[in-house]
């Protein structure tokens, strides 16, 4: 029976991500049919500003959001084996921000010199920020044992980070200002092929070496003794779970800002979903599920109040926030039990 619902929530994920796929296509200012939306794909035959729409507009948009949603759920599960706890994730600790103020200090300097930002620069400025918020996190987590409190210190560096970016703001050019503040508020709307391509030489790498992890992932879930005792170096694994986590959610940053509470939102759906824990499984399926889940709040971002668009973390927020609340209020009540 556990076998036919894994195979169950695998298939429906990826209905959903076709589905999720042809109405992105479909939906916008211009709609296109379903036949000329797969003559279009496949044979790239059609109205000619259909042809555009679809290969330079929304098709990049869409997969741009599948990735890096995935990219979000990975780093959202490995935050949550590392500190053992659901309501862990990149938004929540603060790291999203990190990497949000690292890479506007990053642009902001290097402006005057650079008419644009190289995508590696961008992308390692991410990752610097990202460690250097995970780095205060552990130092905090270390004499702090109440995740809740942890939970909170993590926001206020959220905050912190949040500040120094705003007061960074303030001294960059206009045209700059206009970009980090667009940016700054989460969207897949300026997404490309060469942002794709850019993405996935560091989120399909990055997640094929989590998966391959699997096996000390489920020993870690188990105790530390216990994954000693089977062979893991736990030291460098806890430092594998840090890089990946940090350089995953970097590069969410990079490409589309800061995107709230899919990180913790989706890998609980995925256990919900699936009823169980182990990694083998919850690795691709939450990268599945995330990518699906990041794709209609993208479609309803941008179709809600069309032609006013929201930004996704708006919707994302909209979403993820019930679920994170009510993650700890059944936590507390387990607790109090």
């Amino acid at each position: 029976m556990k076998k036919v619902r894994y195979a169950a929530v695998f298939a429906g994920l990826i209905l959903l991500f076709l589905a999720a796929m042809v109405l992105n296509i479909n939906t916008g200012s211009v709609d296109i049919s379903l036949p000329e939306i797969l003559r279009i794909l496949f044979w790239r035959e059609g109205d000619e500003t259909a042809v555009s729409i679809i290969w330079k507009i929304r098709l990049p948009r869409l997969l741009t959001a599948a990735l890096l949603g995935g990219a979000l759920a990975l780093s959202g599960f490995l935050l949550q084996t590392f500190f053992r706890n659901p309501i862990a994730g990149p938004f929540v600790l603060g790291i999203s921000s990190g990497a949000k103020m690292f890479l506007a200090l990053v642009t902001i300097a290097l402006s005057p010199l650079l008419p644009r930002m190289p995508m590696p620069v961008t992308v390692l400025a991410a990752f610097l920020g990202s460690m250097v918020s995970m780095a205060f996190v552990l130092l905090v987590s270390g004499k702090i044992k109440n995740m809740s409190t942890l939970l909170v210190v993590g926001m206020m560096i959220s905050y912190i980070c949040s500040a120094v970016t705003d007061f960074l703001i303030n001294f960059a050019k206009e045209a700059d200002i206009v970009n980090l503040t667009y940016w700054s508020m989460g969207s897949f709307s300026a997404a490309s092929w060469s942002d794709l391509r850019a993405a996935s030489m560091v989120v399909l790498p990055a997640s094929v070496l989590t998966f391959l992890l699997s096996k000390p992932i489920s020993a870690y879930a188990l105790g530390e003794g216990y994954a000693r005792s089977v062979g893991v170096n736990v030291k460098a694994f806890r430092v594998l779970l840090i890089l990946f986590s940090s350089l995953l959610s970097a590069c969410v940053t990079a490409f589309a800002g800061p995107i709230s509470f899919v990180g913790i939102a989706v890998p609980h759906i995925t256990r919900l979903l699936l009823k169980t824990d182990k990694p083998a499984l919850m690795i691709p399926a939450s990268f599945l599920c995330s990518g699906v889940f990041c794709m209609f709040c993208d479609l309803a971002a941008r179709t809600m109040f069309a032609p006013t668009e929201l930004s996704v973390s708006t919707v994302t927020s909209a979403v993820g926030a019930p679920i994170v609340i009510w993650l700890m209020l059944k936590r507390r009540k387990g607790h109090e039990g």
